[in-house]
């Protein structure tokens, strides 16, 4: 008989995801030689091939793009049976996976983190940072409880709560000869210079929104994965960026940087938390929405 463990399709579930060893190990909680040996022992109980090694690069064999829906259907079914047993139990205890987005997540966890452990301490979180839409994508196939995303999210299988707004500011390099005096109207010549992030980050669509009829030529020739690089960018002279409240504070501590106000009516976005519909853990997201709101004095620039 094939006896296939929980955790060895757990990690089968975190190989497929990230498609390499260390982020998957790291994903999962444990080291990469541990992971390593999982998956091996589950190819040699299944008696074939589940992921091609080659080099760096991973991918899924047939076998394993045949197997995949039936593992993340029985690991999404053993996560009902755990959220279900916990129901009539102290909220906000064991594990909770939380998926946050990469604008969101350097300037919320400080803060989220602590608070959580002081009023939670049984609960185990366990963090994915990733863009919007694999992590919605991520909640209605049951891999995270839940999300702190940026509103709309347009997916009938998910529920929303608001936690707070997020006002814009512009940064710009701090000593331009060529930036007006704020507050920055929408139609500033200042956002010709906008840089933004890549392809699938929601801080991008954002940016644009805030341009209004200012086409950004800077965009083609420019492209980041994170804010951070986009801030040293700004710092060295190559044009100007969108920053979120949130993250101003620490940008504001850099000397290259300026951070300076848009004109009313003052862009901003709209953090929320989502997870599934009908999820049984409906009760503990609302609870960490409320801890979370409560949480936006601290993140004002």
């Amino acid at each position: 008989m094939i006896r296939l463990t929980i955790r060895q399709m757990e990690y089968f579930a975190a190989l497929a995801q990230t498609l390499h060893f260390g982020r998957a190990a790291e994903y999962a909680g444990v080291s990469q030689p541990a992971l390593s040996t999982q998956i091996a022992e589950l190819e040699e109980r299944l008696g074939c091939t589940l992921f091609e090694r080659g080099g760096k690069a991973v991918r899924l064999t047939e076998d394993a793009l045949v197997l995949q829906p039936s593992i993340d259907r029985i690991l999404t079914d053993i996560r009902e049976v755990e959220a279900t047993a916990r129901r009539g139990r102290l909220a906000m205890e064991g594990r909770m996976r939380l998926g946050i987005i990469p604008t969101v997540a350097p300037y919320l966890l400080p803060h989220v983190l602590p608070a959580l452990k002081d009023e939670y301490p049984k609960l185990r979180l366990e963090l994915r940072e990733a863009i919007t839409g694999a992590l919605a994508e991520d909640a209605l196939n049951g891999r995270i409880d839940a999300f702190v995303a940026a509103l709309p999210l347009d997916h009938a299988g998910l529920m929303t709560q608001e936690l707070f707004s997020d006002r814009f500011y512009l940064a710009v390099p701090a000593n331009d000869p060529d930036f007006v005096s704020p507050p920055v109207p929408p139609e500033s010549p200042a956002l010709e210079r906008l840089m933004l992030l890549e392809e699938g980050h929601c801080l991008r669509e954002q940016a644009l929104a805030v341009c209004g009829s200012v086409k950004p030529v800077a965009m083609a020739n420019y492209g980041a994965t994170s804010l951070t690089t986009l801030l040293q960018m700004v710092a060295h002279g190559l044009g100007v960026t969108l920053i979120p409240e949130m993250a101003a504070g620490p940008a504001s501590d850099q000397r290259d940087l300026k951070i300076v106000p848009f004109a009313e009516p003052v862009p901003e976005r709209r953090i929320c938390l989502a997870w599934r519909r009908n999820s049984p853990r409906h009760n503990e997201c609302l609870e960490l929405a409320r801890i979370v709101s409560g949480l936006q004095p601290l993140l004002r620039h």
